[in-house]
C-alpha cells in the first residue's frame, strides 16, 4: 500500500506535469507560456524524456552500489517536489530549473520503487505477480487522472497553477513513502553490491570517461548547430542516447563473465530492442506532437462541452486498465503465443498504423479540425501496441541478459525509450515546417517497414535463443 500509493502520486506529479509541458514552452509570453518556437519546444520535451531514462539507469546504479534503493526514492522524490514548486514560480529560470530538477529527481526514484515491491516478496511467494499487477495499476490511475486535474488547473489558474497541482502530487507521494517505512520490513534500506575500496580507481576513472565524451560530444553538437544554446542541449543529449546503447551492448558482448553460450542471447536481443527504440519514438510523442495536434488541430469539444487539450493523454492509462486482463487472459489462453518476436512485431506495426491513421486523417480535415473522438483513437491504436511489446519487453530483458548482467538489465530497457525520444528529438527538428500528413505518414511508412524486418527476424532471434539453450543443455520457455 506504501509503495502502490507513493508510485500513484509520483506517476500523477509526472505526468501532469509533462501533459501541459509543451504548451508552456511553446505558448505566448502574453499568455503565460516562455514563447519558444514550436519545433524547438517539442524536441526539448522529447529530450527531457531521453534524459530521465539515461538518468534512470544512473539512478539504478546508485541505489544498488552507493545508497540503497529507499533512500534513492527519498532523494529522488523531494528533488522532484523542488522541480515542480520551481516550476509553479512564474519565472524562464525557475521553469528550467524546475525541469532539469524534475529530470534528476525521476531518475533516481523511478527504478527503485519498482524495486522495493519486488523485496517484499520471496521469488517463489504467490503473491509477487498480483503485487506487481496492483502497483501497475497505481501507475495507471496516476497518469489517468493527472492530464484532466493538471489540465483544468492551468485552465482555470494559468501554467504555473497546473505545475502547482503536479507539486503537490508529489508531495502526498512523499508524505505516505516517510509515514509508510515501518511498513517496508526493511525493504531498500541496504545496498545490495556496495563499492569496495579497491574498485574506486576504476569508477572514478568510468566516471572521468563519461565526462569526456558528454564533452565532445556537446563540442561535436555546437560545431554541428554552429553554437552553442537549446539546440546544442538538446543534439547532445540525443548524441548520448544514441551512443549509451551501443557501448552497453558491446561490452556485455565482450566481457569475460558473459558465457560463450549467453552471446547468442546478447545478439538476439539486439532487433528486439531496435524495435522498442522505433516503438517508442512513436509512442512517447504524446507529449509532443499529438500534444500540438490536440490544441491546433482537433475540436476541443465533446457532447457539447469544452475539454482542454491535455485531457487526451488520459486515454492511454485509461485504456491499459481496460485493456490490461483481456491480453493477460489472452497469452494464457494462446500459451503464450505468438513467440516474443512477432508479438514486437506486431507492437511497433500497430505503433506505426496509429501515425498512419493520423496521417489520413490530417489529410481528410485539410485545414479543418479533427473530431475528439477521431484523434482520440490514435491513443487507443497505441495502447493496445504497448500491451503486445513493452510487458513482453520487460520479460523478454530479464530472459535474454546474461547472468553477469541480470541486475542491470533494466537500465539496458530504460536505454530503449532514451533512444526512441532521441530520434523524436532531432526528426521534428529536421523536419521543420512539413505538414502533418508528411511527418505522420513518413513515420508511419518507416515503423511498418521496421515491423517488417522484425517480423522476417523472428525465425533467426529464436534460432539463436534455442542454440544458446542447447549449448547449456536447458530448455528456455518463451522463446
Amino acid at each position: 500500500m506504501t509503495l502502490f500509493t507513493t508510485e500513484l502520486w509520483e506517476r500523477f506529479s509526472y505526468y501532469g506535469m509533462r501533459a501541459i509541458l509543451v504548451y508552456y514552452l511553446t505558448d505566448t509570453i502574453a499568455d503565460g507560456g516562455l514563447g519558444i518556437e514550436t519545433t524547438l519546444g517539442e524536441a526539448l520535451v522529447s529530450v527531457y524524456g531521453t534524459g530521465v531514462y539515461l538518468l534512470s539507469v544512473v539512478g539504478g546504479w546508485l541505489a544498488d552500489r552507493v545508497i540503497g534503493a529507499r533512500r534513492s526514492t527519498l532523494y529522488g522524490g523531494i528533488i522532484i517536489a523542488s522541480g515542480h514548486v520551481a516550476l509553479a514560480i512564474p519565472n524562464a529560470g525557475f521553469s528550467f530549473l524546475g525541469i532539469v530538477l524534475v529530470a534528476l529527481g525521476t531518475g533516481l526514484l523511478k527504478p527503485n520503487v519498482s524495486a522495493m515491491v519486488g523485496e517484499l516478496y520471496t521469488r517463489d511467494d504467490p503473491r509477487r505477480d498480483a503485487a506487481f499487477s496492483i502497483f501497475y495499476m497505481g501507475i495507471n490511475i496516476g497518469s489517468f487522472f493527472a492530464p484532466i486535474l493538471v489540465g483544468i488547473a492551468q485552465a482555470w489558474g494559468g501554467y504555473h497553477a497546473g505545475f502547482l497541482v503536479a507539486a503537490v502530487g508529489m508531495s502526498v507521494a512523499l508524505v505516505f513513502f516517510v509515514a509508510g517505512r515501518r511498513f517496508l520490513a526493511g525493504a531498500g534500506e541496504y545496498v545490495p553490491n556496495p563499492i569496495r575500496p579497491e574498485e574506486r580507481p576504476a569508477i572514478a576513472r568510468i566516471f572521468a570517461v563519461i565526462a569526456v565524451v558528454v564533452a565532445v560530444l556537446y563540442l561535436v553538437a555546437a560545431l554541428v548547430a554552429g553554437g552553442f544554446g537549446m539546440t546544442t542541449f538538446v543534439d547532445t543529449l540525443s548524441y548520448l542516447a544514441f551512443l549509451a546503447p551501443i557501448a552497453y551492448f558491446i561490452i556485455m558482448y565482450r566481457s569475460p563473465r558473459v558465457t560463450d553460450a549467453e552471446r547468442p542471447r546478447v545478439i538476439a536481443y539486439i532487433p528486439l530492442f531496435v524495435a522498442a527504440m522505433s516503438f517508442f519514438m512513436i509512442f512517447e510523442q504524446a507529449a509532443t506532437t499529438l500534444s500540438t495536434f490536440a490544441r491546433d488541430r482537433t475540436e476541443l469539444e465533446i457532447f457539447g462541452l469544452a475539454i482542454n487539450p491535455a485531457f487526451f493523454q488520459s486515454i492511454n492509462p485509461a485504456a491499459i486498465v481496460i485493456l490490461a486482463p483481456v491480453f493477460a487472459w489472452l497469452w494464457v489462453r494462446t500459451n503464450d503465443r505468438p513467440p516474443t518476436p512477432y508479438k514486437f512485431a506486431i507492437g511497433l506495426a500497430l505503433a506505426a498504423v496509429s501515425f498512419l491513421y493520423l496521417a489520413v486523417l490530417s489529410a481528410v480535415i485539410g485545414d479543418g479540425l479533427a473530431p475528439a473522438w477521431a484523434f482520440g483513437l490514435v491513443y487507443v491504436i497505441q495502447t493496445v501496441g504497448e500491451l503486445c511489446l513493452s510487458p513482453v519487453g520487460l520479460a523478454a530483458t530479464t530472459l535474454l541478459a546474461p547472468r553477469a548482467f541480470r541486475s542491470q538489465a533494466m537500465a539496458l530497457w530504460f536505454l530503449a525509450p532514451a533512444a526512441g525520444q532521441a530520434v523524436t528529438a532531432q526528426l521534428v527538428q529536421v523536419t521543420e515546417g512539413v505538414s502533418d500528413t508528411a511527418y505522420f505518414g513518413g513515420i508511419g511508412v518507416v515503423g511498418l517497414v521496421f515491423a517488417g524486418i522484425v517480423a522476417m527476424l523472428g525465425p533467426w532471434v529464436i534460432r539463436h535463443i534455442r542454440h544458446a539453450d542447447e549449448m547449456e543443455g536447458v530448455h528456455t520457455a518463451g522463446e
